[in-house]
């Protein structure tokens, strides 16, 4: 039976809605905290035994909630929460039974909810086959189409050395050395890109994997990545990050 829940949810109107929401649907339950930020979350779980369940919205003030997985060991259940539909694929390759849009209608949760309860009665995760289905079916960006003069043109992503954000202005940097500004922010554009070919390697910067150089140490375990055709250009990734960048360079 899920008994305890943790709401990680930024906007309080929406945490005291999911509040009463489950309150009416699951009485049995208590909500053991409400958090509202990745930060915030990733002290908590740290310090706290993991709850039957976690409400999870995907956009805090400090980032994705996906980073919480890279920083803490989630195992329990997870239902994610958010007013956007573009994360669904990237949700089911943590710890997510469901994937609710707002506003979440109460049947929705009381169906999130019962997988949630079968899960935990079972003992077992999605199966990787499921997952597989879910990351096989997603289509990635191949090309831009951008404004030209009096019309378009288009730009190949295989082209790209690297996205990156300066002044809040998306930007990507071709091979050949010149810059496209684009309409996606960098997150939306971590979603569309291919994740065996582009990373996001920090708050700045996603960068083909074949526009890798070297891969340096630097101070307090981050590490310090040269590209290829832009020596000239410092990235540096946290300590948090570099397990997971020194993976996806590796497979």
């Amino acid at each position: 039976m899920i008994k305890n829940i943790l709401i990680i949810e930024d906007e309080k109107p929406n945490a005291d809605r999911l509040k009463r929401l489950i309150s009416f649907v699951n009485p049995a339950s208590s909500i053991v905290g409400v958090l509202e930020s990745v930060s915030e979350s990733v002290d908590w779980l740290s310090k706290n035994p993991c709850p039957d369940l976690i409400m999870m919205d995907v956009r805090l003030p400090d980032g994705l909630s996906f980073e919480i997985f890279d920083k803490v060991q989630i195992p329990c259940a997870v239902i994610f929460t958010t007013a956007y539909d573009e994360y669904a694929v990237r949700a089911f390759k943590v710890n997510s039974v469901d994937y609710l849009l707002k506003p979440i209608e109460q049947e929705e949760l009381e169906q999130a909810l019962r997988v949630a309860e079968q899960r935990q009665q079972s003992e077992q995760t999605l199966s990787i086959e499921s997952l597989l289905n879910h990351i096989n079916k997603k289509e990635y960006r191949s090309r831009f189409l951008l404004p030209f003069r009096d019309g378009y043109k288009t730009v190949l992503v295989s082209d790209i050395e690297y996205f990156f954000s300066e002044h809040k202005i998306t930007k990507a940097k071709l091979q050949n050395g010149s810059e496209e500004v684009l309409q996606q922010s960098l997150e939306e554009l971590e979603e569309q890109l291919d994740p065996k070919t582009f990373l996001r390697v920090n708050r700045q910067f996603i960068i083909h994997i074949d526009s890798i150089t070297h891969i340096h140490n630097h101070f307090n375990g981050k590490l310090k990545i040269e590209l290829r055709k832009s020596a000239d250009v410092e990235i540096i990734v946290s300590r948090e990050k570099a397990a997971s960048i020194k993976s996806w360079m590796d497979f």
